[in-house]
C-alpha cells in the first residue's frame, strides 16, 4: 500500500465542495496523526492493513476516507506517493464489502473500475489492491497493453470480478470487442487524470466512461497532481458535486531529498555520472533521461563499462519492463535508467539517488522524478546535470519548488575518465530490416 507509513509530516489541508462548476473553499489545518481506527472499516479488510504494517493516515487518506467512505465524489490533488492509490482502495473494498450482491452475477461485470494512465502504475495498484483485499474474497483483474491478450480475457473469465485496474486503450478494446461489460459499475476511480490529459487519453476515457452507469448511480473518484481547469472540467462532468481535497505540501519537493545541481559540459556528463554511480553510497540509483534514444544509450555505455542496470521506456515490451522493474526493486540491478515514464507513480523502495542526465523541460516533472528517493523517511539525494544545452531550464524549476537550487562545479575526482568496455553491448538500438545499428564511441573509451 504505497504512501501509507508511520511517518506523518504536517501539511496544510484544504477542501471544498464543486456547485454549478465553482468552489467553496475551506481550509483546515491538522497536525496530529490519525489512525485506521478512526474509521469503520470491515474486519478482513483492517485486518489487511495491520497485517502490512500500517498504523496512521496520510494527509489524502485522512481528508479524503471521510467524505469516500460516506459515499461522496471527491476530486483529491496530491502528488504522487501521498498515499492515494490507498485512499481509493480503501474506499473500495470497504464498500463492496458492506454491500454484497445477493443476486447470481456473470461474468466480466466489474463492480468497480480504476483508470490509470500507464501500465506501471495499473499494475502497481493492482498488486495494492490483491495485498489489501487478502481474505477478503475478492477478485482483481489488471488490463494493460503490451501484455498477453487472451491471459487477461482469461483472468476475467475465471469467475466474477469486482475490480478491474486498466490503462484507457486495452480498456476500451474489451468493451469496444464485448468481452467486458460496464453497465454494473458501482464505482469509478480516474487516478492521475492530469497525466491521462498530457498523454491524450481523455478522448478514450470519455468513451470508458460513456458505458458506465450515470453519475448519480456510481460513485467516482478522480485523482490528479494539478487541478488546472480541465480537470476542473472533467470532475465537474463527471461527477456529482465532488468534494475537492487537496493536500499541498509545505515544501514541494521532499525535505529528505538533498538536491545537488552539477554545472557540467555536454562532453563531461558521461564521466561524472559512471563516477557518482560507482561511489559506495550508490546502491540503487534512477537515471532519468528525456528521450528514448539517450536512455538506450546511456545503459548500453553504463552496461559495457561493467555497471548492472537496466532500461525503462515506451519502447520496452511491457513484459520485460515488469521483469526489470521486479529486478531493481530486489537489488538485482543497481542502476535503472528511464524515461518519464518512472516518474509517477512508480512505488521503489530504498532508492538512495535519483539522477538527471537532462533536466526535464516541464518543472511538474522534475519534482515527480526526485520524489522518487527520500521515502518513508529516508534521506535520498536528487543529483541534477546543468549542462549548456539545458541550464535554461532551471529557472522555471526553481520557480516550481520556490527556492534557488545551489549550483556547484563537481571536484575533479568526479570528472576523471570512464575506464574502458569490458562487456558487450546490450541495449543497441535497431534499425530497418531487424539488424543491429553500431554506434561508434571515442578510442579512448574503448577496450
Amino acid at each position: 500500500m504505497p504512501g501509507a507509513s508511520r511517518y506523518y509530516a504536517p501539511l496544510c489541508i484544504i477542501a471544498a465542495t464543486l456547485e454549478d462548476n465553482t468552489s467553496k473553499m475551506e481550509t483546515t489545518t491538522d497536525t496530529q496523526p490519525q489512525t485506521f481506527d478512526s474509521f469503520d472499516l470491515k474486519k478482513p479488510l483492517r485486518d489487511a492493513i495491520d497485517k502490512l504494517g500500517f498504523e496512521f493516515c496520510t494527509p489524502i487518506q485522512a481528508e479524503s476516507l471521510v467524505h469516500t467512505l460516506a459515499g461522496h465524489d471527491v476530486t483529491g490533488r496530491a502528488q504522487t506517493g501521498t498515499g492515494k492509490t490507498a485512499a481509493f482502495l480503501i474506499t473500495i473494498i470497504n464498500d463492496l464489502l458492506s454491500n454484497p450482491v445477493e443476486e447470481k452475477r456473470y461474468l466480466s461485470e466489474p463492480r468497480t473500475l480504476i483508470v490509470a494512465p500507464t501500465r506501471e502504475l495499473a499494475i502497481q495498484i493492482a498488486s495494492d489492491s490483491v495485498d489489501l483485499t487478502t481474505g477478503c474474497d475478492l477478485h482483481t483483474v489488471t488490463l494493460v497493453g503490451g501484455e498477453d491478450y487472451n491471459k487477461q480475457y482469461r483472468a476475467l473469465d475465471a469467475k466474477p470480478v469486482d475490480i478491474v485496474v486498466a490503462t484507457p486503450g486495452r480498456l476500451l478494446d474489451f468493451v469496444q470487442n464485448d468481452k467486458l461489460y460496464l453497465g454494473l459499475v458501482e464505482l469509478l476511480v480516474l487516478d492521475e487524470a492530469d497525466r491521462m490529459l498530457d498523454m491524450g487519453f481523455i478522448p478514450q476515457v470519455r468513451q470508458v466512461v460513456s458505458r458506465t452507469p450515470k453519475k448519480d448511480c456510481r460513485q467516482t473518484l478522480l485523482f490528479s497532481a494539478t487541478f488546472t481547469p480541465e480537470i476542473i472540467k472533467l470532475a465537474s462532468h463527471w461527477a456529482v458535486q465532488p468534494i475537492m481535497v487537496e493536500v499541498e505540501p509545505e515544501h514541494v519537493a521532499a525535505e529528505a531529498v538533498d538536491q545537488i545541481v552539477y554545472l557540467v559540459t555536454t562532453a563531461n556528463k558521461y564521466n561524472l555520472l559512471f563516477n557518482i554511480i560507482s561511489e559506495a553510497d550508490a546502491v540503487k540509483v534512477l537515471v532519468f533521461s528525456n528521450r528514448r534514444d539517450q536512455v538506450r544509450r546511456l545503459a548500453d555505455d553504463l552496461y559495457r563499462n561493467g555497471i548492472n542496470c537496466g532500461v525503462l521506456s515506451g519502447e520496452i515490451p511491457q513484459n520485460k519492463r515488469v521483469r526489470t522493474l521486479e529486478a531493481f526493486k530486489a537489488g538485482k540491478l543497481q542502476v535503472l535508467v528511464a524515461t518519464d515514464v518512472a516518474g509517477r507513480g512508480l512505488h521503489i523502495e530504498n532508492v538512495t539517488h535519483v539522477i538527471n542526465y537532462t533536466l526535464p523541460e516541464e518543472a511538474d516533472d522534475y519534482v515527480h522524478r526526485i520524489g522518487r528517493t527520500g521515502r518513508a523517511g529516508a534521506i535520498g539525494t536528487s543529483i541534477s546535470f546543468a549542462c549548456e544545452e539545458d541550464s535554461f531550464l532551471l529557472p522555471a524549476i526553481e520557480d516550481k519548488l520556490g527556492n534557488k537550487l545551489d549550483c556547484i562545479h563537481p571536484h575533479d575526482g568526479l570528472l576523471g575518465q570512464a575506464p574502458g568496455y569490458v562487456r558487450e553491448s546490450r541495449f543497441k538500438a535497431r534499425v530497418a530490416g531487424g539488424s543491429l545499428k553500431a554506434r561508434g564511441r571515442p578510442k579512448s573509451r574503448r577496450n
